[in-house]
């Protein structure tokens, strides 16, 4: 598949953040930040399996996991005290999770920079998420050989 699809969860997101002013985007975020999953005991009590997202200020660190039938799911941490980098993890998590790995692998490497933080957010953090999502495809590829 090539890279221009975005699913649909991707895409409501997106018209979520683009339907209200720029100010209350950040609040949206941060209601994100907030539903972050927490890691399951096989991920928490074993952080050597995560990987760090070097692109992220923050300590921010991912698994993915394909199943038999190439669906995605994504395990991601962010420390509370990092509201943004939590949000945008929360984001990517709920946008992602239980997509095949073609729809993950279709998902534009910009998706970051549209859904309308660009003046909000600086320009270094939207590549600690832009960071994340090409983590995320690399390793979807790399756990089905694409």
């Amino acid at each position: 598949m090539t890279e221009h699809a975005l699913p649909e969860a991707l895409t409501d997101i997106r018209d979520e953040f683009l339907a209200v002013g720029e100010k209350e985007r950040l609040t949206l975020l941060l209601e994100f930040a907030n539903e972050l999953p927490e890691l399951p005991a096989r991920y928490s009590e074993h952080p050597d399996l995560l990987e760090r997202v070097e692109e992220c200020q923050a300590p921010v660190y991912l698994f993915v996991e394909v199943d038999d039938a190439a669906v995605v799911h994504l395990f991601l941490t962010a420390p509370r005290e990092s509201p943004t980098t939590r949000g945008f993890a929360s984001i990517l998590s709920q946008g992602l999770e239980g997509l095949t790995a073609d729809e993950v692998l279709g998902v534009p490497g910009d998706f970051p920079q549209t859904i309308g933080l660009s003046k909000a957010i600086s320009p270094l953090r939207l590549h600690g998420m832009t960071g994340m999502l090409a983590r995320i495809k690399r390793q979807v590829r790399e756990k089905t050989a694409r």
